[in-house]
């Protein structure tokens, strides 16, 4: 029905503008004929008013009117324009130097008609021909436009729909609310007896497990204090110290005495009980075990004869022997010089002693062999909790994991709405027809790159090859009614940051058609889109028989 208007519109424009079609010099238009028309006087005003020419000097051939408004049909003056009319197709004006240059330039052929070329008129074909592209045009707005009005019914619908969601959240979040309230009480009230109980048994095994450290702590000092007591006389002394290098406090390789009684607690020597409650507490953690060196042999160093009785030297070696004071037999009598250079002896054998051994096993805390230390630490574990303390630490569980997902359920909510609540508050321009295009993308590939387009989220591209995709814009606003920008894209070497500006025009489908750069970080994407088919940009069909 349209197109059929169309024709009948076409013929009564037509048969009217031949009716009134009036006479007028060569070149000019219909529009302008009222202007060229003779006075009484018969004389011509140049249009630019300069002057007034005889009629009869209206295309001459000679430029009269500084305008050229006096020659429209001959090529006399340079500024002058020389109307086609085109008949069936569209007019046009083209410089009247360029009238009759064998060249021709009017479809009707007008242009040459001195006869130097001869020019076909196809004004009839090319006008079918922008017809059919015009009526190809009208056909796809009307189309994109149909679709539009869908996609506003559908933005309409949508958007009804979020805010409806937002309200049942929000009621949802209301009762969730309370029902937190009530969920973190029963998880308090689950929580007291589930500690209480879990504490006492944690005590206990922490007391039983005390005990046993007690224990094995009083079993390593007796253990180090019977090695360190090497005469076994009960106690442990300075020199019995001296052949630890652990013990070494400045690292010069030797432990001196002043040394070994500081470790003794500036005693010369103390007993079992000292030694477990003063001075194991203080050692434990770098005292080493010596063991001889093979074979097990401690041969102490000779010694030379000292005033008028001497002290003779051993003709064989001593078996090795961890009491290195020499102990004397019953009956035998020593007196004070005799003591004295014993003494000596003692000091010069220990010393030798710390050579003899070469070996050593790891510090204090770690006496035991392994099989005894996987044993201590399977001690050390805490036993299971009795049936009572497992129920309420169930019970505890339950309610923790109620109000957990209570509370998850709550946060998640939030993101909803706030989700939904942008979705809403972005414009989507008129009439919110561009909403459909929301959580959807769009690709272009060129030679190099693939572009993609996500409307009102982002704009970015990535090497045709693959690669990394680089982001060249998040969506920012609106410039005017058919074009975007996409800004705070990915930062430029040396330059700004990327943005993206996205021309859209009317389409049947939702096509990204183009992508360029016009200047260094600063893009352009060309995307059609029936969003855009409104009535502003329905094609304007050219009247082609306009001018006659």
């Amino acid at each position: 029905m349209g197109e059929y208007m169309y024709f009948v519109c076409f013929l009564l424009v037509f048969g009217v503008r031949v009716n009134a079609e009036i006479e007028r010099p060569r070149g000019v238009s219909i529009s302008m004929a009222s202007k060229y028309e003779p006075n009484n006087k018969q004389t011509f005003q140049c249009l630019d008013g300069s002057a007034q020419i005889p009629y009869e000097h209206l295309n001459d051939d000679y430029c009269d009117c500084a305008d050229g408004s006096d020659e429209p049909g001959t090529s006399a003056c340079t500024n002058g324009r020389f109307h086609c009319t085109n008949a069936g197709y569209t007019p046009k004006n083209i410089q009247s130097s360029r009238v009759n240059d064998g060249v021709c330039d009017c479809c009707d052929g007008s242009d040459e008609y001195e006869g130097k070329i001869e020019c076909v008129n196809n004004c009839k074909e090319l006008g079918k021909k922008l017809r059919e592209e015009q009526d190809e045009k009208r056909r796809l707005h009307e189309e994109g436009f149909k679709k539009r009005e869908g996609f506003i019914a559908e933005a309409s619908t949508l958007m009804e729909g979020k805010k409806l969601k937002i309200k049942e959240l929000e009621t949802e979040k209301a009762e969730i609310q309370e029902k937190l309230k009530e969920l973190e009480g029963k998880k308090t009230e689950a929580e007291g007896p589930e500690k209480e109980a879990k504490d006492k048994h944690e005590q206990a095994w922490k007391e039983q497990k005390d005990a046993r450290e007690k224990e094995r702590q009083a079993g390593k000092a007796r253990e180090a204090f019977d090695d360190l007591d090497l005469n076994k006389d009960g106690f442990v002394d300075v020199f019995e110290i001296i052949p630890h290098l652990e013990f070494d406090i400045d690292s010069n390789g030797i432990v001196s005495e002043e040394e070994a009684k500081e470790h003794l607690e500036d005693h010369e020597k103390v007993d079992y009980e000292e030694f477990s409650s003063k001075i194991w507490g203080n050692i434990h953690s770098i005292y080493k075990k010596l063991v001889p060196d093979e074979p097990q042999q401690v041969t102490p160093p000779p010694v030379e004869p000292q005033g008028d009785t001497g002290v003779p030297v051993p003709t064989e070696e001593p078996q090795a022997t961890r009491h290195l004071t020499p102990l004397p037999d019953e009956g035998d009598d020593f007196d004070d010089e005799d003591d004295e250079d014993d003494d000596d002896d003692e000091k010069s054998l220990l010393e030798t002693t710390t050579s003899s051994y070469s070996e050593e096993l790891p510090s204090g805390e770690d006496l035991f062999p392994p099989e005894v230390k996987e044993e201590s630490a399977e001690e050390d574990k805490m036993p299971e909790y009795d049936e009572e303390t497992k129920a309420l630490i169930a019970a505890a569980d339950e309610a923790r994991k109620n109000y957990e997902e209570a509370d998850k359920r709550s946060r998640d909510i939030d993101g909803e709405i706030t989700t939904l609540t942008s979705y809403l508050n972005t414009d989507y321009g008129k009439d919110q027809a561009y909403a459909v295009l929301r959580d959807n993308c769009y690709e272009y590939t060129d030679r190099e790159y693939t572009y993609k387009l996500c409307p009102f989220s982002t704009a970015s591209q990535r090497p045709k090859s693959g690669g990394h995709e680089t982001n060249l814009g998040r969506w920012g606003r609106w410039e005017n009614d058919k074009t975007q920008v996409y800004d705070h894209g990915q930062n430029c070497w040396n330059g700004p940051d990327r943005s993206v500006k996205i021309h859209i025009t009317c389409g049947p489908d939702h096509q990204l058609t183009n992508a360029y750069e016009p200047s260094r970080c600063e893009y352009a994407f060309d995307f059609i889109t029936p969003c855009a088919c409104d009535q502003h940009s329905q094609p304007q069909v050219k009247n082609l028989h306009e001018e006659l």
